[in-house]
């Protein structure tokens, strides 16, 4: 079993979507891109779904200090390669003006697949995400720790939110992105499993019968992963800045650790109805850090502020011994500066507040999200 003493790796996987450098307007990735970004980046650049993202995933990493240093390269390199074909990424869930009518689906057998099994919902998914896979030695262990940790995935959700904007209008939420992602089957937060003999016979009934081919068409908030012996978050929406990356991925690390520490007690995170954790998930997804999330032990709203210091406090000794205490300090820079939602609806109100048409405060938006992904390179 892992213990806190053990090194929990990090992996990260982030979506991207390429504007065009003059219109800010998606633009699909040409085959030479991703032929130019693999000779660089290798089997670490794949395409996704559309046509006009990309993804990139780190190598194994020990501590947080190398996940920096690691997506730096893949986001320059990335930069660097698209910008000689007149495009450049950001790193936002949804396009604040993009339709999703006017986008293609990459032809490649997987992607084929799933626009065939999932009709006009697929059509739908101009969404970006990121995902967080932390190394655990064990699949009880991973089992264990998944109902341990839906506890949180609100939280990080609340934290990361980058999708206010959809087809040029603000939908009132600050990750819209999940409106779009929870319409396809096998979403949300994960189930309540006894122990990983449950969670292979629950997904063998789908696999035996062909509904599935494996675990990876299982696209929970956070799931063991299918190919990798990690457990992995993915309710994050994809963040413009690294930085701000770095701080959610150190932080579901300290959660992780935060959770062996228990377990090595003999004592475990007290384990809420699927019910109240979405309550809070839906308040995450509508307001941010705005209004606070439910603390179920107190029966109280407590403001966002108040439990990012409660989780610093709580998770400073594993920060520490990870290496990454100031990535965990990081949380108060989030809260206290806004998530990327506040910040994008920020350039568009003082945009108009400055005479300019909709059409361009939307332009603003798009320009700050491609500054902010490019400020720390």
């Amino acid at each position: 079993m892992a213990t806190p003493d053990e090194p929990l790796t990090l992996g990260i996987e982030e979506e991207y979507l390429l504007v065009d450098r003059d219109s800010l307007a998606l633009a699909e990735a040409p085959p030479d891109l991703m032929e130019a970004c693999r000779a660089e980046l290798d089997k670490q650049v794949s395409p996704e779904f559309l046509q006009c993202q990309i993804e990139i995933g780190t190598r194994v990493m020990p501590d947080i200090a190398s996940a920096r240093d690691e997506l730096r390269w893949l986001r320059s390199t990335v930069s660097e390669q698209a910008e000689k074909f007149g495009l450049t990424p950001i790193a936002v869930s949804c396009h604040p003006f993009a339709d999703w009518k006017d986008q293609q689906h990459t032809d490649k057998a997987r992607y084929n697949d799933l626009a065939r099994d999932l009709g006009g919902v697929a059509r739908r998914m101009l969404i970006c995400g990121f995902h967080v896979h932390v190394g655990l030695s064990g699949d009880e262990l991973r089992t264990d720790l998944m109902g341990q940790m839906s506890y949180f995935l609100p939280h990080l959700l609340a934290l990361s939110t980058s999708s206010p904007y959809w087809q040029a209008q603000d939908t009132g939420l600050a990750s819209y992105r999940l409106t779009v992602f929870d319409n396809l089957p096998r979403t949300g937060l994960p189930p309540s499993m006894e122990s990983w003999q449950e969670y292979e016979r629950t997904v063998g009934i789908l696999t035996d019968l062909g509904v599935i081919e494996d675990s990876s068409k299982i696209w929970w908030d956070l799931r063991p992963s299918h190919a990798f012996p990690t457990l992995e978050t993915r309710i994050c929406d994809v963040q413009p800045r690294l930085e701000h990356t770095l701080t959610l991925a150190a932080t579901i690390q300290c959660l992780t650790r935060m959770l062996l520490r228990l377990k090595e007690s003999n004592q475990r995170w007290r384990l809420y109805d699927r019910f109240l954790i979405q309550e809070n998930r839906w308040r995450a997804q509508r307001y941010g850090c705005r209004e606070g999330l439910i603390d179920f032990g107190r029966r109280e709203i407590v403001p966002m502020a108040d439990l990012v210091e409660e989780l610093i406090g709580m998770l400073e000794g594993d920060a520490e011994a990870l290496g990454c205490t100031a990535e965990l300090h990081g949380l108060r820079d989030i809260v206290e500066g806004g998530t990327s939602a506040e910040r994008q609806r920020g350039v568009f109100a003082a945009s108009e507040l400055a005479g300019q048409d909709r059409d361009t405060a939307m332009r603003a938006v798009v320009e700050s999200l491609i500054d902010e992904f490019h400020a720390d390179l």
